[in-house]
């Protein structure tokens, strides 16, 4: 459990670098006029990329997480439910 949390917390870093790169940039001038999307350059079409990628990926790494936990736990429940009905055969109750 403990190397799932840290692999998840290495991913998160490693893609939160270009969005922290990205928040540390100098604000563009400000327009005034409206300007179709089509007309921007590509990098202005959808300045968050980074941090909705970072974001995506924190919650797709966190809900795997849970459900190897899930899992888990699940399997745990499984060999004790299995080893109580075994004990109940030997001593003869059903």
């Amino acid at each position: 459990m403990h190397r799932i949390l840290f692999a998840m917390v290495c991913v998160c870093v490693a893609l939160a670098g270009p969005a922290i790169v990205w928040a540390q940039q100098p604000a563009p001038q400000q327009q005034e006029e409206f300007v179709p999307i089509d007309e921007l350059p590509a990098q202005d079409q959808l300045p968050a990329a980074p941090l909705l990628v970072a974001a995506y990926s924190f919650v797709a790494l966190a809900l795997f997480a849970y459900v190897v936990s899930v899992a888990r736990r699940m399997a745990t429940v499984q060999r004790e439910l299995e080893r109580l009905e075994s004990d109940l055969k030997r001593s003869g109750r059903t």
